[in-house]
């Protein structure tokens, strides 16, 4: 798998999360990253999750980076960005 950076949307491939999309925060070395959702997964308590079970999307949000850096970033902002590229309230498909 390519290389994931800090920003880019994902989609869960396995667990109770299935089909959620949801945004990287950290990376962890070359097999878990942390990832959050602002809902179930908030920015101040992400979720680990190993890379084999996660399908990488071509969206990269590079505000989150920076905002990151800087302890700006809100819950309510990656909910929003999640809904407005993906659709649907919750980040999940359909």
């Amino acid at each position: 798998m390519q290389e994931l950076v800090v920003g880019q949307v994902v989609r869960s491939a396995a667990g109770r999360d299935k089909g959620h999309f949801m945004v990287i925060v950290d990376v962890l070395d070359e097999e878990y990253v942390m990832l959050c959702d602002g809902r179930k997964r908030k920015v101040a308590s992400p979720k680990k999750k190993k890379v084999k079970h996660l399908r990488k999307t071509n969206t990269v949000f590079f505000e989150v980076c920076e905002k990151l850096d800087r302890g700006l970033l809100t819950d309510a902002e990656i909910r929003k960005k999640i809904a407005d590229c993906f659709g649907g309230k919750r980040g999940e498909e359909g």
